[in-house]
């Protein structure tokens, strides 16, 4: 291996990462398949290279949409909700990409109902700029089939999405919501959440009184979270960090993360709280 090679191997790899992440909503699964794509690049003739971060993005997106179909009967058997695995965005808000596109949590559950193929589609269109017919070729099909990939993605996440609220705004949201929850104020827990909101708390089934449902309504999620009150936040240790590009509350308890909570929310309020509390994701995000 040159040390030409490394070089533009390493030049491109926030851009692969952040590729391969948003296919498959896990930093430990991207890396892995990072490292694939590095073994390939290592016996490949470079000579014969004549663009090697094209080669590189399309030998990482084609392992990722294969490796998406494997991941997608791994999540039809978790235990609970899914959510994807939390990443620290402070050093790399956008992940290596044009723009902050299909990064956010929320946005990231709404791709898992996309197939592979219209997943990348979107993915190298809405967050690295790509132009249709390099999408195409990296996909492998016509240019009018990624024009209509991208469409029907982005169709789909207008449907199913509200028009968020400012960061700062969303920022105070959270700041409240976790004051109010600490506290049990029903009050100004209803006050703070949407009627329809959906409380989602990804454990994998290894945390006692994480439900395994997701929590729908106003009403029942203020009565969960109060009940709670007493507990969940006994001894937690309180930080603020930038996840996924937006404000997260981070919860340690004797120095370890036992909880990675976010919000999204529109001008209806709160509209999902994401609770992250699977021991191996949060390992993987401290």
């Amino acid at each position: 291996m040159s040390t030409v090679a490394l070089e533009l191997f390493s030049e491109v790899r926030p851009r692969l990462f952040g590729i391969a992440y948003r296919m498959l909503g896990s930093a430990l699964d991207a890396e892995d398949l990072l490292q694939e794509v590095w073994l390939r690049w290592q016996n490949y003739d470079h000579d014969e290279v004549k663009n090697p971060a094209a080669f590189l993005a399309t030998v990482t997106t084609r392992l990722a949409i294969n490796a998406g179909q494997t991941a997608r009967a791994r999540h039809e058997t978790y235990v609970g909700p899914w959510l994807p695995e939390p990443v620290d965005t402070s050093a790399d808000p956008q992940l290596g990409a044009e723009r902050d596109a299909a990064l956010q949590i929320a946005v990231l559950v709404l791709l898992e109902k996309l197939t592979p193929t219209e997943r990348a589609a979107y993915v190298l269109r809405e967050a690295f700029d790509y132009p249709y017919p390099q999408i195409a070729e990296i996909i492998q099909v016509s240019e009018a089939s990624a024009r209509q990939l991208v469409s029907r993605a982005r169709k789909h996440l207008a449907a199913e999405r509200r028009t968020p609220v400012s960061a700062a705004e969303q920022k105070r949201l959270l700041t409240a919501f976790v004051a109010a929850a600490k506290d049990g104020d029903m009050a100004k827990l209803e006050e703070l959440l949407a009627a329809d909101v959906v409380s989602y708390a990804d454990s994998n089934g290894t945390v006692r009184g994480a439900s395994k449902v997701p929590v729908v309504g106003r009403l029942v999620v203020a009565k969960v979270i109060k009940a709670y009150s007493n507990t969940f936040w006994t001894g937690a240790d309180i930080t603020w960090a930038e996840v996924n590009g937006q404000p997260a509350a981070v919860l340690r308890r004797d120095g370890h993360i036992y909880c990675v909570l976010s919000v999204t929310a529109s001008d209806n309020g709160i509209d999902q709280l994401l609770w992250m509390m699977n021991p191996d994701k949060l390992a993987a995000f401290g």
